[in-house]
């Protein structure tokens, strides 16, 4: 084994000696209520008709500088999201995943993004469980065309 490598094992276990594990579980636990907390305001902010229309719209009266910026702060959210969407979804590591994956992909602006949606909040388990925390927050079912 390479001496580097020797050595970054060494101060991995020396951290772990000193509480490193408790520091790396708590911010475990952040995450995956974190991760649960966004992924339920994001569902209950949807719009029931959310699935079946055309999201292109820009807001009118705004300086174009100030839409192209939210565009990119949109994208680049969804492509974070994305990506710890798909670490969440390995076996072992706590948080929501697939929904993670599904929110991030409503955000990111894709040809073909609705046909890749459509097929995910499809499926029964998805749409069950999406439709059981809305109601929870009193938000009317999504609505499928």
């Amino acid at each position: 084994m390479s001496t580097f490598l020797r050595h970054v094992i060494d101060e991995l276990a020396a951290v772990l000696k000193k509480g490193g594990l408790w520091w790396g579980l708590g911010l475990s636990v952040v995450l995956a209520v974190g991760s649960l907390a966004l992924a339920t305001a994001v569902v209950v902010a949807w719009p029931p008709d959310h699935f079946n229309r055309d999201r292109t719209r820009l807001p009118d009266m705004r300086h174009p500088v100030i839409i192209a910026l939210a565009i990119v702060g949109k994208n680049l959210a969804g492509i974070v999201l994305f990506v710890l969407g798909l670490v969440m979804a390995l076996p072992g590591i706590p948080g929501q995943g697939i929904l993670t994956m599904i929110i991030a992909v409503t955000l990111l602006d894709l040809p073909g993004k609705r046909q890749l949606e459509r097929p995910l909040i499809r499926r029964p388990a998805v749409l069950r469980r999406l439709n059981a925390l809305r109601a929870r927050f009193h938000r009317p079912p999504l609505e499928l065309d």
